[in-house]
């Protein structure tokens, strides 16, 4: 585990306009800086910042599965993911979507942004509520740190425990009723999730020392 890698530096940020108004822009994925937003919005919805907590902790586990330089970048992602399920922020009621949103407007960079609107087959979900073209807002890019948060949060089960990939596809489809969006939008989703999972692995198995 690159446990120095994910550690948090200094902030960074710079100026952009938007709107005639200065907008931070932060230049350096503060790890710190995602790990208290989390706790802000998602502490207090109890069972989900146990969640929260483990697959930021499973991220720093595949960090080997990114490049060097991205590592914080997932960890602060992963600290990130969540955050739209809080009332606050939670508009739509589609967290990656309001978690998106809500960062954006924060000022955390695009990369992060993109990486929590588009976690977990947020796409497919969005099909299925018919909210496709809001999530398009931001874009979708296949990486290989979309592939390690993916992961993360698919190998943590709801209340933090580790999990497989099977055991975890299989609890969301029994906790949404057919009819629900959620599990409409697994049965398209699951395949393609699980080839995520397994190019992270083989990244990670590549990573390791011969």
């Amino acid at each position: 585990m690159p446990s120095s890698s994910v550690s948090a530096g200094p902030s960074r940020v710079r100026q952009a306009h938007t709107s005639g108004r200065p907008v931070a822009l932060k230049a350096v994925e503060s790890v710190t800086e995602a790990r208290q937003a989390s706790e802000r919005f998602v502490k207090p919805l109890g069972r989900r910042w146990d969640h929260v907590q483990a697959v930021a902790s499973r991220a720093q586990e595949l960090g080997d599965a990114v490049a060097e330089p991205e590592r914080s970048t997932l960890v602060a992602a992963a600290w990130l993911h969540d955050i739209g399920y809080s009332p606050e922020i939670g508009h739509t009621r589609f967290h990656p979507l309001d978690g998106a949103r809500y960062l954006k407007a924060s000022g955390w960079s695009e990369v992060v942004v993109n990486l929590v609107a588009h976690h977990s087959g947020a796409r497919f979900e969005a099909e299925q509520r018919g909210i496709a073209d809001q999530l398009s807002e931001f874009p979708f890019r296949d990486t290989a740190l979309l592939d390690a948060l993916v992961t993360a949060d698919l190998t943590v089960g709801p209340g933090g425990e580790q999990v497989s990939y099977d055991e975890r596809i299989s609890e969301i489809l029994s906790r949404y009723p057919a009819s629900d969006p959620v599990h409409r939008a697994w049965l398209v989703a699951a395949p393609v999730m699980r080839a995520a999972v397994e190019r992270t692995q083989r990244r990670l198995d590549a990573a390791q020392p011969r």
